[in-house]
Order: structure tokens, then C-alpha cells, then sequence
């Protein structure tokens, strides 16, 4: 299981998206004139969007005996990522001044390591469809 390079790709997005919980997005001023900064569990559905990708990349790992749920389960990460990263700009609006933290590229690493991980799911799946094609 973690010799495979995606388990590794999996674990990283994991670990991004759980650490969008405690580092902010972005912060600012909002329109109440009160300072504030974003982060994963500012809103509900934030939160519940937050841990079910996170959620989702750790059990993508336990599941390497079934390539294509994995493959499958990984681009439902990306979607959700992008889901994530469209909520988190939603919440801007209500923000007047925004300066977005250096942490917000946590959710592109997410997303990079879902894609690096299905590629390596791909090629494990073309390898075997390789291998009984030889028997």
C-alpha cells in the first residue's frame, strides 16, 4: 500500500487539505468593518466540504486493491477541491479588503497531488491489463 508512489501523492492532499483547517485562505476586513480571516472551518459547509475531501484522500488509500474506485474516487477529489476553492471565493464577497495568505496554495497542492495520484493509479491499471495480456 505505501509503496505505491500514489498512496504518497494521496497522503499529501490529505495532509494539504487538513491543514487548510487551521491556516487561513485569505484574510481581511469585512463588511462590518471587522478584521477577520478565513479558514476551513469558518463555515459549515467549508468544514463539511474540508474533512470530506480530506476524509476521502485517506480512505483513497486503503483501497489499492480497487484501481478503478480509486481512480474514480480521486477525480471526485479534484471536484471537490475546486468545489472547496469556489466556496472559499464565494466567502470574498462578503469580505471589503482582502490580502489572500500563502497558505491558499495548499488547495492547489491538493488538488496536484489527487492528479499526480490517478495518474499513478492509470499506469498501475495499464500494467496490469499489460501483464494478463501477456499470460
Amino acid at each position: 500500500m505505501i509503496q505505491r508512489i500514489q498512496s504518497v501523492w494521496l497522503l499529501l492532499a490529505a495532509i494539504a487539505v487538513f491543514l487548510t483547517l487551521k491556516f487561513s485562505f485569505f484574510s481581511g476586513i469585512n463588511s462590518k468593518g471587522i478584521p477577520g480571516a478565513v479558514i476551513g472551518s469558518t463555515t459549515f459547509i467549508l468544514l463539511l466540504t474540508t474533512i470530506a475531501t480530506g476524509s476521502l484522500a485517506m480512505i483513497n488509500i486503503f483501497l489499492f486493491k480497487k484501481r478503478i474506485l480509486q481512480l474514480r474516487l480521486c477525480i471526485f477529489g479534484i471536484l471537490l477541491q475546486i468545489l472547496l476553492i469556489f466556496l472559499y471565493i464565494r466567502e470574498v464577497k462578503n469580505y471589503m479588503q482582502v490580502t489572500y495568505s500563502l497558505t491558499a496554495v495548499l488547495h492547489l497542492v491538493a488538488i496536484a497531488a489527487f492528479f499526480l495520484a490517478a495518474r499513478g493509479i492509470n499506469k498501475d491499471e495499464k500494467l496490469i491489463k499489460e501483464s494478463n495480456r501477456l499470460r
